[in-house]
């Protein structure tokens, strides 16, 4: 008899194992580690899904239950996959299935799901006392006389979905249930919406009717469109459908354009002798078949793409496959489009904008060996190569290659894991490394690669910096100096091209009463609400809370509410009234949430259909246009003063990032920089590109208070309902880390600071508190924090509250 070892779905963080099962002697054949499974699971025996890990020839488990059914042809992980899931549950603190989901694409992952019939054999009696909802349902089973899904049920009868009602009839006798294992699979269309003739003859309510206006002027539209402009939620759309006003329609989605573009020839890269002598040494690691880590600084326009392009070049001659990380892929179709041309059909992209469908047919590709270059962001970390020879993180400063959610992984530990696991090249490349990174590199734990010039005829830009609070301003617009607005005119008047920095999105930031002094806040969060002028009203850009624009204070109901602060939607208006001959492109979250919007709004941009370009930070990084001769970065200052320990070091990276944008072709660049405090030292250091001194001057900083590198970070998140509810956890907490250091974990060196509340104290109408711990994440700091979470989530006492934990967050506020 076998036996494998099976990570189940179903299973929570407190009991979490690889639990034994049996496997049928008909499924030998097909159970071996990597597929999934469903399996009985629990006292019930509730059909779940799990993924076998490995398999034996005996187990010390008793009464153990048999594996229903094999759901793959061929194993979907990979014993290297398999061992990573192992590697990510020790230090993320969540099930071996969380990180098995990580892994697979939305359409490849299964769930149960659950149907319903009549059952013949009912007893007269208990059919007879069925009443409400019940027997509603099972009026409805009998009508159709075979199985139904469960919310197959609930939507023909058109009520809200009752499992409990389900689950009682089950019990009654009345109907029979299963439980079937279902793909989830997107497909390769957008649903819209559009009105249906005759619709003004139908009675609507007047929320019907506000959406029915935007659908007359628009035509069609996407669901999140309407909710969008409206404020409203889908279920106003769904009720026009219903009514008959209006109907749902599928519309054909091009795949990505750029994959479509490449023929795959690579064409010879000029390499200058400082390019030369970076590739030569990184080109030895990565065809040495050994483990290594290396990190390749380069100022802005230094060319380190080119350098670890011709890497790629070599390891894909040797027959091994490439993955490139990047940030955002939306920031980057410039660079896509370059890697596709040059290989062509060996591409596969990996990244959120594409649906369930293509994000699997992706995922296939590269499991086939049909692709093998991934480019993608942090989830492409888990591409299903069967010979990697070389990783590549691209500006792997970047925040977003750490995820906040379950599994909260780090791409950077996961991609250090798979070189580790491959004997690969692990190549860092930025113009503003992490500190953490840097300090690896100057200590010898990394091998460093450095280009301390640009490529080719470029200069570095001149930067200057506008002091605010004495310089002249357009009268017209306070948000803008003259210095910056002449600026502009000249490269307009000269058909060159603008890119201006403002990280902050909307119209106005915030509104106040000047009566009462009230601040209209978000009602689920700590923060203030921001004016859209695009659908005229008031956001959360926390939660997406909306509501109309007013002037009518809902505190004291005078109307004299001011609207203040200014976001990028005030700054493009602005700008259209002061350069009405410029057109003016604005690249933010809210111009950017249609398939491939960052593509084309970029395309337009490069092929000079736009004068200014202007947006949040998606315009800063990763962008290269030989016409863009001025940047102006409209304020600094909030990223400066943030109180997080790291603020320091994104402000440089930001500021550093977005001048280095100016000036990469023939003609000469000029920065500008408007500014609250000139003298600071991060926007002076930033100015000059002096990566090197800033990092001087962090590092004492980081030594002296006991931060990353000096020490890891775990922080404990504690979210609820009840604010002192969670305060209490907070303590309970607490507590528990002292009486656990003082006992079984004495000698575990740790700092901890007390519990206070998140930045965002409020957020989606529950609490957020916060518990910093200073430590050194070994394995015996990692059980004794597991085992916290375990008893928290099994005492009463904290039933009200969520507590997670998250080692070296990218912030702990």
């Amino acid at each position: 008899m076998k036996y494998a070892k099976v990570a189940v779905e179903a299973a929570n963080y407190s009991f979490d194992a690889l639990f034994d099962y049996i496997v049928p002697a008909d499924l030998e054949e097909k159970a071996v580690p990597g597929v999934r499974v469903t399996v009985p699971f629990g006292a019930g025996n509730k059909r779940t899904v799990g993924v076998i890990f490995s398999l034996s020839d005996e187990s010390e488990g008793k009464r153990l239950k048999k594996i229903d059914n094999v759901e793959d042809e061929e194993p979907l992980l990979s014993d290297e996959m398999l061992s990573l899931a192992s590697f990510m549950k020790d230090r993320c603190f969540c099930t071996y299935y969380d990180c098995v989901k990580a892994m697979l694409p939305s359409g490849l992952k299964r769930r149960i799901v659950n149907s319903y019939a009549a059952n013949p054999d009912a007893d007269a009696s208990a059919v007879s006392k069925l009443e409400g909802t019940q027997k509603e349902i099972y009026d409805f089973l009998v009508d159709r006389g075979t199985f139904v899904r469960e919310d197959l049920i609930f939507k023909n009868l058109g009520m809200r979905a009752d499992k409990a009602a389900a689950t009682t009839l089950v019990k009654k006798g009345c109907i029979i249930s299963q439980s079937d294992s279902v793909k989830n699979l997107g497909d390769l269309t957008t649903r819209m919406i559009r009105l249906l003739p005759g619709w003004e003859d139908i009675r609507l309510t007047a929320k019907q009717k506000e959406v029915a206006k935007v659908l007359c002027d628009a035509g069609a539209a996407t669901v999140s469109e309407l909710c969008y402009f409206t404020g409203y939620t889908p279920a106003v759309a769904n009720a026009l459908v219903k009514n008959g006003a209006a109907e749902f329609f599928e519309t054909p989605v091009d795949f990505y354009s750029a994959l479509t573009d490449g023929d795959g020839e690579r064409k010879p890269i000029t390499l200058t002798d400082e390019q030369q002598a970076a590739f030569d040494e990184l080109k030895g690691k990565a065809l040495s078949g050994e483990r290594s880590t290396y990190l390749l600084y380069g100022v802005t326009g230094s060319g380190k793409t080119s350098v670890y392009m011709r890497v790629m070049d070599e390891v894909l001659d040797t027959g091994r496959s490439v993955l490139l990380l990047v940030p955002e892929i939306g920031l980057t179709p410039q660079a896509l489009s370059i890697f596709c041309k040059r290989y062509g059909k060996d591409v596969a992209v990996f990244h959120s904008a594409l649906s369930m469908r293509e994000r699997s047919e992706q995922w296939k590709r590269v499991k086939n060996g049909q692709a093998r270059v991934v480019i993608g962001t942090r989830s492409a970390v888990f591409a299903p190569f069967n010979n990697l020879g070389l990783i590549i993180i691209d500006e792997e400063q970047e925040h977003t290659y750490k995820s906040e959610q379950t599994p909260r992984y780090d791409a950077a530990d996961v991609a250090k894991f798979r070189a580790a696991y491959n004997k690969c090249l692990l190549l860092l490349a930025s113009a503003t490394p992490k500190v953490e990174s840097y300090a690896s590199a100057l200590k010898g734990n990394y091998g460093l690669c450095t280009l301390t010039g640009r490529y080719g005829s470029a200069d570095m830009p001149e930067v200057k910096t506008v002091d605010m609070r004495t310089c002249e301003k357009m009268p017209s617009c306070s948000e803008i100096s003259r210095e910056l607005y002449e600026a502009i005119r000249a490269a307009v008047d000269a058909h060159r091209q603008t890119i201006l920095l403002i990280n902050r999105r909307g119209y106005n930031t915030f509104a106040v009463c000047d009566s009462c002094s009230k601040v209209i806040d978000c009602p689920n969060c700590s923060i203030s609400l921001t004016y859209h002028s695009a659908n005229n009203r008031l956001m959360c850009h926390y939660c997406g809370y909306s509501q109309p624009f007013t002037k009518e204070c809902p505190e004291c109901g005078e109307s004299n509410i001011r609207y203040a602060g200014f976001g990028t939607q005030k700054i493009q208006d602005e700008l259209a009234n002061l350069f009405p001959d410029a057109k003016i492109l604005r690249m933010d979250a809210d111009t950017t949430t249609a398939k491939d919007s960052h593509e084309k709004l970029l395309g337009a941009f490069e092929r000079g259909e736009y004068d200014i370009l202007m947006g949040t930070q998606m315009v800063a990084k990763g962008l290269d246009f030989p016409n863009v001769t001025l940047v102006g970065v409209i304020s600094i200052d909030q990223q400066l003063y943030n109180d997080d320990f790291r603020s320091l070091e994104k402000a440089f990276s930001l500021l550093t990032q977005v001048v280095g944008r100016s000036g990469r072709g023939d003609s000469k660049g000029i920065a500008l920089v408007q500014t609250l405090t000139p003298e600071n030292d991060i926007i002076r250091l930033a100015s000059q590109q002096d990566y090197d001194r800033f990092f001087r001057t962090e590092i004492k900083i980081r030594k002296a208070m006991k931060y990353p590198p000096f020490c890891d970070l775990c922080v404990f998140g504690i979210t609820g309902e009840d604010e002192s509810a969670v305060r209490g956890a907070c303590e309970g907490i607490t507590e528990l880390l002292s009486r656990r250091t003082a006992e079984e974990y004495k000698g575990e060196k740790i700092i901890v600071l007390r519990p206070v509340p998140a930045r965002v104290a409020k957020m989606g109408g529950k609490f957020r508190y916060r518990i910093i711990i200073k430590c050194l994440s070994t394995a015996r700091f990692r059980q004794m924090i597991s085992g916290i979470l375990k008893e928290t989530a099994t005492d009463k006492r904290y039933r009200q509250v969520t507590v997670y934990a998250d080692i070296n967050p990218d912030t702990v506020l």
